[in-house]
């Protein structure tokens, strides 16, 4: 079975790949993990890829899809797998088709654009300790200060909320072609992702459970 979960950072993506993994015998296949493991094992892509970076310039689409198809070569995925985080273009979905890694199944999670930005617009860091706090879900006792020494806590650039609207937008300019795409294949779904986790889990379990039957992996 191989899955495609689609969503905007903080959808809920990440809490959910286990479940699927869990449930299906599937490998779970991050972008950001597999691009770092690359990089770390200085695998020929990987070291590509490090060129690119050091370099300031982005990883191509053929350097990333090079990564993926290492990836899902391994012993552990070869009962399929559920990819978080790739493809971002429709340009990458065509790559994999032409490799002939067939999507049973895209999976788009659906989540109000002010939901995304509170859940990750408001984290906020002790430098010191590297504790982390969130102004609604885990705030600290006094506003801006760390809980055990007082210290005042900062905001990552990347963390403030000008920068997460930037990022949104851009994702969701990347993704609307991408999920044209896989309607047109007949394989995406789109589920409310605003919800708690068991009744996102029962929303994904009814996309997938007919499919594992058919493939024999559940």
């Amino acid at each position: 079975m191989k899955i495609i979960l689609m969503g905007a950072p903080g959808c809920g993506k990440g809490t959910q790949s286990p479940f699927v993994t869990d449930r299906y015998g599937v490998c779970h296949l991050s972008t950001g993990d597999m691009l770092r493991d690359a990089v770390t094992k200085q695998t020929p892509n990987g070291i590509r890829a490090k060129s690119a970076m050091d370099s300031g310039a982005l990883v191509s689409d053929e350097l990333v899809f090079g990564i993926v198809k290492d990836s899902i070569e391994k012993p552990e995925c070869r009962y399929g797998y559920v990819l978080d985080g790739f493809p971002r273009t429709q340009r990458q979905a065509e790559m994999m088709d032409q490799a002939g890694e067939k999507i049973d199944a895209a999976i788009m999670f659906d989540t109000p654009d002010e939901v995304i930005l509170e859940r990750t617009g408001g984290r906020w860091i002790h430098k010191g300790s590297g504790r982390t706090y969130h102004e609604k879900y885990a705030p600290p006792k006094v506003a801006g200060k760390d809980d055990v020494t007082g210290e005042p806590l900062y905001q990552r650039p990347d963390d403030r909320r000008e920068v997460c609207v930037k990022r949104l937008e851009l994702y969701k300019k990347e993704t609307q072609p991408l999920a044209e795409y896989y309607k047109s294949q007949g394989v995406f779904t789109s589920i409310n992702a605003n919800r708690i986790v068991q009744e996102v889990r029962k929303s994904i379990a009814s996309i997938l459970d007919p499919i594992g039957v058919a493939t024999g992996l559940h």
